[in-house]
């Protein structure tokens, strides 16, 4: 028997990674075009580019809101609202690319890069209330894009 048996705790790969690439090629990065969702089908492999996220978010019209996941569906990746959040993160002209109209999927605020008391004040000022941090009648404010 080995002296030193391969365990999580001293295995040491003699082969060194240098970039997300050479991850890639040896199978090491996850994509979300190989995780199948709930119902068993393959996801779409579809890269997100900030300007489509942009672009959709200009079609939330005022006093509506959509959310993270549904924004993801929309652009054929469903797995990939946390990218979503972080694509609006970076929104670099959030007046004319109204972020602050994603919400989350029960309704909550979620984040925004100002805050969310400022992301609740601009919601208000566009016709919509809260129930205890909750859009009230959010079923019927929330929009589907496509």
């Amino acid at each position: 028997m080995s002296k030193n048996p391969k365990t999580h705790l001293n295995y040491n790969s003699k082969k060194k990674l240098n970039s997300i690439e050479d991850d890639a090629e040896n199978g090491l990065v996850l994509s979300s075009s190989n995780i199948p969702s709930k119902r068993g089908e393959i996801v779409t492999k579809r890269v997100i580019k900030n300007e489509d996220v942009y672009d959709l978010l200009r079609k939330i019209p005022r006093g509506k809101v959509t959310t993270y996941g549904d924004l993801a569906k929309a652009l054929d990746n469903p797995l990939a609202s946390r990218i979503i959040g972080s694509i609006l993160g970076k929104n670099p002209n959030p007046i004319q690319v109204p972020c602050h109209r994603v919400v989350m999927s029960d309704g909550k605020l979620g984040g925004y890069l100002y805050g969310t008391a400022i992301k609740r004040e601009l919601l208000e000022k566009e016709g919509l209330s809260f129930i205890n941090g909750i859009v009230n009648d959010f079923k019927n404010v929330r929009v589907y894009l496509k």
